[in-house]
């Protein structure tokens, strides 16, 4: 039949060869997806890591280990019951991100690392958690979340892995314990509503007793003032009455009649006006005529003019008797 193509034995050796060269070639080349690398063993032996693209090996002697997964994965930590240092017993999950940065290490070093890492998490959440109040593990979550992440990451290092977060999702107290802590806040509310309530009535009397001063204050300030001014126009009225005086008391020196009427028909009149005003005057004279009170005016005058010498005195006007004025 191969004598029909023309083929010699020659020619189907180098045929045969030419197949074998290419299962060899097709053997040797491997291409590793993105977000893998694989481990090359030869005879069982870890030699190189492969990286992701076109890569060649040597066929029949080299093979491919473990297919390390190097992107960034997320693993699920199941609930579990935690005693707190207060011996509060409580529930808690959580979830770990890691990533693979060493594949030999990650395929070499450890045994079914996703259940290293989860058993690994697990049992430094009890020991964090476990070392804490229930009232820090409820108000300090980001604080837990960093130490646990530091514990962790230091754990898992020699194996090639890098911890990137560990974020505890739920932290679930019984059912009791739930129930006094809602009765402590509600007390709690209440009591700082009470204090802010009595801070308000504190302020308001301080408030008020600071009012009340100043309007006394204010109250004292416009009395002084007041007397100030009082005094003040007093001490002008006197000065004044004074002055007044003085001219008087010096046109009367002088021998000034007009002044000497003057000053007496005012104290005249002055007189008349506090008889009249006088409560327990029932009954007042008065001169009825104006003429008789310009005599009388008149002669005071003249026993003033013989007083100070100014000359003989004149003949005494006629005057009239004072008429009986009404009854008051």
């Amino acid at each position: 039949m191969f004598e029909q193509f023309g083929l010699d034995g020659l020619s189907l050796t180098l045929i045969g060869l030419g197949v074998l060269a290419l299962l060899v070639l097709f053997a040797g080349a491997k291409t590793i997806p993105q977000g893998y690398n694989f481990t090359v063993e030869r005879f069982g032996k870890y030699t190189r890591t492969l990286k992701p693209g076109l890569n060649v090996i040597v066929p029949f002697i080299d093979g491919i280990g473990k297919k390390i997964n190097v992107m960034e994965q997320v693993l699920d930590v199941p609930h579990q019951e935690v005693i707190t240092r207060d011996n509060a017993s409580i529930t808690a999950n959580g979830v770990t991100f890691y990533q693979i940065l060493d594949a030999a290490a990650a395929a070499y070093e450890v045994s079914d690392l996703e259940h290293a890492i989860l058993n690994l998490t697990m049992t430094n959440i009890r020991t964090v958690m476990g070392s804490m109040d229930l009232d820090e593990l409820l108000s300090n979550r980001d604080e837990i979340n960093q130490r646990l992440l530091r514990v962790v990451d230091t754990a898992v290092s020699p194996w090639g892995v890098k911890i990137t977060r560990i974020e505890i999702k739920d932290i679930d107290p019984p059912k009791d314990l739930v129930d006094s802590m809602g009765r402590q806040m509600k007390a709690e509310r209440e009591k700082r509503a009470a204090i802010l309530e009595a801070e308000g009535r504190r302020q308001s009397a301080i408030l008020q007793a600071e009012g009340a001063k100043q309007a006394q204050v204010l109250e004292a300030e416009g009395r002084r003032e007041a007397a100030f001014r009082d005094a003040e126009a007093r001490e002008r009225s006197a000065e004044a009455e004074a002055k007044a005086t003085q001219m008087v008391s010096d046109a009367i020196s002088s021998g000034n009649v007009q002044a000497i009427n003057y000053f007496v028909a005012n104290n005249y009149i002055k007189a008349l006006e506090a008889i009249a005003t006088s409560p327990n005057q029932k009954i007042l004279m008065l001169p009825v005529e104006a003429s008789s009170v310009i005599g009388a005016i008149g002669g005071i005058a003249e026993i003033a003019k013989e007083t100070f010498g100014g000359g003989a005195p004149a003949p005494a006007r006629s005057s009239r008797p004072p008429a009986a004025g009404p009854q008051q």
